[in-house]
């Protein structure tokens, strides 16, 4: 065989690291069409690789005849008895292809054809490599940037992190080391694209799997998160352990669990919280640092009004509304968070308004036909909802109404050690809603 084709394939088979059997057809393909056009057929070639003693042996199908007129189809009876010494007439023998016999162009074209095949495999192997990780945390190595994109080295291939998924700011420099999220993998005439993420919510999931145990073994659950990327995190987790404390986990001895993925995000602050199924807990936690004094829940277009304390109003909004929003991604609610004074002053004008509603027209009608002692009375305070009272949600207010204190007047008429007797109402929680029950009375 000629011997460039030879030193180019053995040089391939000591590079690549394709499985034999890809190798092996890669081969077979570039011999086949070398010999196509040396012979103009490859029907009845025959190609025998070892790739242990890296032996390559082809083999064409030739007539024995008594004389040659046509050598590449043709074989004579003398030779043709040398290879097989019972060899007839008219018979069709395989021979061995004379290393000599592929010329220069037969041999390049071979090189091309082998070559082609070799990086076709190689960019498949890859391509279903890096598929079978999609979701997963991969470390790359900044090599360069284009048009604001940054391409990672993932040694077998490069990754595409694009613009929109760098966190904002950042300071990356050729050959720094990134943890990434494989978000897409695809294939085109260029072979595989990798695109990767930094901002993903993934990537933070998959680095405290890398980091916590028993967020790996599923002790520990992250139930949601909520990212500005680059700056902050809000991240909601549970144990399916009930000797586990989810979040103490995931801090770590020290902080030190938490800042070694602080430390990859280049210091993204991450608040760990503890999830709850009750939207009311959950929404409360999720407003952390700041304390939060009732939320009241609708459930019908997913609205929660959050009441906080007049001092801690900017701290639960956070900078530039930052913990507002953090918060309602995580929990999927819109939260409308109001002061004390604010909600108190808002339910006062919504008392009043009611209190003082003007009779309709029809109700007008309906008074002229009864007597003074039938007419309609006005709805008092008494027997408004309880969870309308400050320091009373839903839970406390069907507490009270199993008690007997079912209006505001016998709210107000009760004493704090009534109050303080039922499981849930503290003395502070009965002193302030019966001093709400009393001022609403005094209106």
């Amino acid at each position: 065989m000629n011997n460039d084709l030879v030193m180019t394939i053995r040089q391939i088979m000591d590079q690549t690291e394709l499985p034999q059997t890809i190798f092996i057809e890669a081969i077979e393909a570039a011999l086949y069409s070398a010999a196509k056009r040396r012979y103009g057929s490859t029907r009845g070639v025959s190609i025998k690789v070892d790739p242990e003693l890296g032996d390559i042996r082809c083999y064409v199908p030739k007539k024995v005849v008594e004389i040659m007129h046509h050598y590449a189809t043709e074989i004579p009876i003398e030779e043709a008895l040398k290879i097989k010494p019972d060899a007839q007439l008219d018979e069709v023998i395989e021979v061995e292809i004379d290393p000599s016999e592929f010329g220069r162009i037969e041999a390049q074209t071979a090189r091309q054809i082998l070559v082609q095949k070799i990086k076709e495999a190689e960019r498949e192997q890859i391509y279903q490599e890096y598929r079978e990780q999609e979701g997963e945390v991969i470390t790359g190595y900044v090599q360069r940037t284009e048009r604001g994109n940054i391409i990672l080295d993932l040694e077998r291939t490069e990754g595409l992190l694009p613009f929109s998924e760098v966190p904002r700011p950042h300071s990356y420099r050729r050959g720094d080391p990134l943890k990434c999220l494989i978000i897409e993998v695809s294939v085109d005439q260029k072979g595989p694209q990798i695109i990767l993420s930094r901002t993903h919510n993934g990537l933070i999931a998959r680095l405290f799997e890398i980091e916590v145990p028993e967020v790996y073994d599923g002790l520990v659950r992250i139930m949601a998160i909520a990212r500005d990327p680059g700056d902050r995190a809000k991240v909601a987790v549970v144990a399916t352990d009930e000797s586990i404390d989810p979040v103490g986990t995931c801090v770590g001895v020290k902080g030190s669990r938490v800042q070694t993925v602080v430390r990859e995000l280049e210091g993204e602050k991450i608040d760990l919280l503890l999830w709850s199924p009750d939207p009311a807990v959950f929404i409360a936690k999720a407003l952390q640092p700041a304390n939060v004094v009732r939320v009241n829940i609708n459930d019908g277009n997913t609205s929660a009004e959050v009441v906080v304390p007049d001092d801690q109003l900017s701290l639960a909004i956070g900078r530039r509304g930052q913990n507002a929003r953090l918060a309602a991604k995580l929990t999927g609610w819109k939260i409308d968070i109001k002061s004390e004074s604010e909600a108190d002053t808002q339910f006062k004008e919504e008392i009043a308004d009611e209190l003082f509603k003007p009779v309709s027209a029809d109700s007008s009608d309906l008074a002229d036909g009864l007597d003074s002692d039938e007419m309609p009375i006005q709805s008092h305070p008494t027997e408004l909802d309880l969870t309308k009272l400050e320091g009373i949600g839903t839970k406390t207010a069907q507490l009270l109404k199993d008690a007997g204190f079912s209006t505001v007047h016998a709210i107000a008429q009760a004493t704090l050690e009534e109050l303080s007797s039922l499981p849930g109402i503290g003395s502070k929680t009965a002193e302030k809603i019966r001093h709400a029950a009393s001022d609403l009375l005094s209106t």
